[in-house]
């Protein structure tokens, strides 16, 4: 199975940003826990982050073309107001998508808990830390999503 993992702005800062709320792991942790993940499902797991909308809108939209069974994504910031990101989950209906937050975003500011990106995703799973993406890829990988 071919699954991308994407990460939208600031996530590469992880382990340098705000400790308290995203911890102390950096981002290359991540990227070998994800990659770990895929050796032991053996499966591919492509790993994207971009700081840039249109970039993350983009490489959502090469999803439709290069043979993505599933995606996991962390908009970052973009989740409390990128419907134009929303737009591009949306016209990829058929690939299931899970939306991962690693802090709990119904527990921090009022605007975090609003995300206009999970309505085009197949599930949502937040403030589980770096194991969110563990779990949403396993929620990918057994098709326990609501599609």
């Amino acid at each position: 199975m071919k699954l991308l993992v994407m990460n939208g702005p600031n996530l590469n800062f992880l382990g340098i940003r705000e400790k308290k709320i995203y911890g102390n792991q950096d981002y290359d942790y991540l990227k070998r826990l994800i990659q770990e993940k895929a050796e032991a499902e053996h499966c591919e797991i492509e790993v994207y982050q971009s700081n840039h909308e249109g970039a993350m809108i983009d490489r959502i939209q090469q999803a439709y073309f290069d043979g993505t069974e599933g995606i996991v994504i962390n908009p970052g910031a973009y989740t409390h107001y990128s419907y134009a990101i929303h737009d591009a989950l949306k016209s990829i209906e058929y690939i299931p998508k899970v939306e991962v937050h690693i802090s709990d975003i119904t527990n921090r500011e009022a605007f975090r808990a609003v995300s206009v990106t999970a309505p085009a995703c197949d599930a949502q799973i937040y403030g589980r830390g770096l194991q969110g993406y563990i779990d949403a890829i396993d929620m990918i990988l057994k098709k326990q999503l609501k599609k």
